[in-house]
């Protein structure tokens, strides 16, 4: 049951992104649905895949802009973000 309810949640969360939340930030493609790769390590202790790093990578400049996303930022806001980022090797950055 706690499986098939990550699995919604990821589905949700990658239709709504998909909406069209596309923007650039400093010459970067900054798409949300590129962290939805993410999820399930940020809600839970599970460690980020190999995908879900090179992704995060990807994202790194769009951090802060979608911390403040209402669709997607209550994940990145959430201490499993930080772990993720941790392991992926990414800088967080402290956002204002």
């Amino acid at each position: 049951m706690e499986n098939s309810l990550r699995c919604l949640i990821v589905g949700i969360m990658v239709l709504l992104l998909s909406a069209g939340h596309l923007q650039l930030i400093e010459g970067q493609r900054c798409d949300p649905v590129e962290l939805s790769w993410c999820l399930q390590s940020i809600v839970s202790n599970m460690p980020p895949s190999q995908e879900c790093c090179q992704k995060f990578k990807g994202q790194e400049a769009c951090i802060c802009r979608e911390r403040g996303d209402p669709t997607f930022g209550g994940y990145l806001r959430l201490p499993g973000a930080q772990r993720v980022a941790a392991a992926c090797g990414v800088r967080f950055p402290g956002c204002n």
